[in-house]
């Protein structure tokens, strides 16, 4: 891939598989990592990891943002169909404990170590590459962007977590969990006012941390 090829790539281009075919070039697995819900007010961190299938590559794979909700369902069923994946999440408790970019970098790693074949190199979206990666890693920004593999652990992550929201809904359906998905919406900061933090809140977020301060 070419310098120009790779910064239009960067700059919003839909992804390819041309990083991930210069290590299969030299027969090495490849894996995609992202993760889902390093901003919302509750919920999971959820990760995932992916390796693709070269020869059976869901049409339509690119960054879980750009995607519809029904596109996103479609392309999981698939990937998922296809593809080895491996997922993990952290919940508010471990972001506590290890605040939000050690949970994301420890559930990415424990991802890609539960994948059922075990890849040469991992491709993690971002900047970072996680400490306890059980393989060689390369950290590519903008990667859900850029490489079909990244793409697809996006929508396996923002899936999953969506999903999980949702359950999350039904046992705490006052939090419209559900449809704000634990981002800081005004009607999910309207219902942390009235009810408070639940276990499943992370409470180390300054908005809830103001609220929980102003309670005390």
């Amino acid at each position: 891939m070419s310098k120009s090829d790779s910064q239009a790539n960067l700059f919003g281009a839909e992804p390819d598989f041309s990083i991930e075919g210069q290590y299969h070039a030299k027969g090495l697995i490849v894996c995609g990592v992202d993760e889902a819900g390093r901003g919302p007010l509750a919920g999971p961190v959820v990760t995932a990891a992916v390796i693709l299938d070269r020869n059976n590559i869901p049409e339509g794979l690119n960054d879980s943002k750009k995607l519809t909700a029904k596109k996103r369902d479609a392309l999981y069923c698939e990937i998922m169909a296809t593809a080895h994946v491996g997922i993990c999440s952290a919940p508010p408790r471990t972001i506590f404990e290890r605040n939000i970019r050690g949970a994301t970098l420890h559930a990415m790693a424990q991802a890609v170590k539960s994948l059922s074949i075990q890849p040469d190199l991992a491709l993690i979206d971002g900047r970072d590459v996680p400490p306890a990666l059980p393989c060689r890693g390369q950290a590519l920004v903008k990667g859900d962007s850029r490489s079909l593999s990244i793409a697809a652990a996006s929508i396996v992550a923002k899936v999953t977590r969506d999903r999980m929201c949702d359950l999350l809904d039904q046992s705490m359906p006052e939090f419209g969990m559900g449809k704000h998905k634990g981002y800081g919406t005004k009607a999910h900061m309207e219902a942390l006012e009235m009810h408070g933090a639940t276990p499943h809140h992370r409470t180390d977020f300054k908005p809830i941390a103001e609220i929980l301060a102003r309670k005390s």
